[in-house]
């Protein structure tokens, strides 16, 4: 398996920060994320074995970090496979395996070597989902794909992560200085 391991899911969409766009066979979402360690604490605070796998596997301090996510569900069953998070200190993308126990792939983004996340995600919304849906355990789902409806999904998703990503950038300078 690729990158960090973890046998706790991602922290849920926040459904009233999410736009759904629904793509046929699968489902995707646009959400601006702010990640703190008390709000993953309370994520996981019902399941003794999530928050502490949280806990174990944390940086000192907690996960602290904001966004855009992309999320990729399957429309009929609901479940994330792919998580994008095109984050501020640490991009990172998701393999999200839909199994009996969690298994949930992290992977860091490197900027340096593929440039802008955002153009990075869409591209490979585009032109490689098929193969990332199998790789998370979604292959029932690459037979019954659109093209066409997961392009103009990826188009809508494009404009508003492009907005989101240009507030997060005005932000982060206005911070600075």
């Amino acid at each position: 398996m690729i990158g960090k391991v973890y046998n706790i899911p991602p922290q849920p969409a926040v459904a009233e920060n999410t736009r759904r766009l629904p793509a046929g066979a699968v489902t995707l979402g646009v959400e601006y994320r702010e990640v703190d360690p008390d709000g993953l604490v309370a994520t996981y605070q019902d399941n003794p074995a999530h928050l502490t796998e949280l806990l174990e596997k944390s940086p000192p301090g907690g996960f602290t970090d904001e966004g855009v996510s992309i999320h990729v569900w399957g429309t009929e069953d609901g479940h994330e496979y792919l998580r994008f998070d095109v984050f501020e200190a640490e991009p990172h993308y998701h393999y999200v395996h839909r199994s009996e126990e969690v298994v949930n792939n992290v992977v860091d983004f490197d900027v340096a070597a593929n440039g802008d996340m955002l153009t990075w995600v869409l591209e490979r919304l585009r032109t490689r989902l098929a193969e990332m849906l199998r790789q998370a355990g979604g292959e029932h789902l690459v037979e019954k794909l659109d093209r066409g409806l997961v392009e103009r999904a990826v188009d809508e998703a494009a404009a508003i992560a492009a907005h989101a990503h240009e507030m997060q950038r005005a932000l982060r300078e206005a911070r600075r200085g």
